[in-house]
């Protein structure tokens, strides 16, 4: 349970390392971490329903709304034996005042990089997967052309789009000093240099990580997403132009 757990949150822009972090990261026994978790999608929609549009909200004081929000991270990971969980989610950027209500301590790692890069990476995922439309555009009216897809991923409420706006509001907000931002080039050259600062950052002990035995994939959920490779962590940590 959390009273047990401590729990911290990566965050920020897609296609910008979150999910080689969380492959080097869960390297530690003491940590657990992964691609983006249904907690996200559960917070939100428990959020959502004990707010003011719900009829029977007067019937839900503060206290109350805590517990149920804190339950959902303490029910989901209930099984897992780390002490330390790293959930990871890019709406957790535009979170950070309820987030840090219910986790005082807790620090939000943000990745980062060059938008028109990740816009390319995402685009060679794209024409990689030719054969299957990607799950990321509704219909040829988002997908038609390179322009198209730009486009729409850089809506406001979409996947480049509401990322970067989040991660702007949690920037420039009171509770920026709770998040560090990690630049994809740094992490992707120097990961010596960078986890020390990571582990400082969340005042645990540091730990050998080895950056040339990573292992960790989700194929089936790229499947899913018409885009193989979305998740796929190399062996190695290399950056590659």
């Amino acid at each position: 349970f959390s009273i047990l757990k401590t729990f911290h949150f990566i965050s920020g822009l897609p296609r910008s390392g979150s999910t080689l972090l969380a492959a080097i990261l869960r390297q530690n026994p003491r940590f657990h971490a992964a691609m983006t978790s249904p907690v996200g999608s559960l917070f939100t929609a428990l959020h959502s329903t004990m707010g003011l549009g719900n009829e029977f909200s007067e019937f839900i004081d503060e206290r109350q709304r805590e517990r149920v929000l804190r339950g959902i991270f303490d029910l989901y990971y209930q099984d897992h034996e780390q002490e330390v969980i790293v959930d990871t989610n890019r709406l957790w950027c535009s979170r950070l005042p309820v987030l840090l209500r219910l986790f005082p301590k807790a620090k939000v790692l943000c990745t980062v990089r060059n938008v028109a890069w990740i816009m390319d990476s995402i685009e060679r995922l794209v024409r990689k997967n030719a054969l299957q439309p990607s799950k990321l555009f509704d219909g040829p009216a988002q997908s038609g052309t390179v322009y198209h897809r730009v486009e729409t991923l850089a809506s406001r409420d979409r996947l480049v789009g509401f990322s970067y706006y989040a991660l702007k509001e949690a920037f420039y907000s009171p509770e920026a000093r709770n998040m560090l931002v990690i630049d994809y080039e740094h992490l992707t050259q120097s990961p010596e240099k960078v986890l020390p600062l990571i582990y400082q950052f969340l005042g645990e002990e540091p730990f050998a990580h080895k950056f040339d035995q990573l292992d960790y994939q989700e194929p089936s959920f790229d499947a899913k997403l018409g885009l193989h490779g979305l998740h796929e962590i190399k062996r190695k940590v290399a950056f590659r132009p």
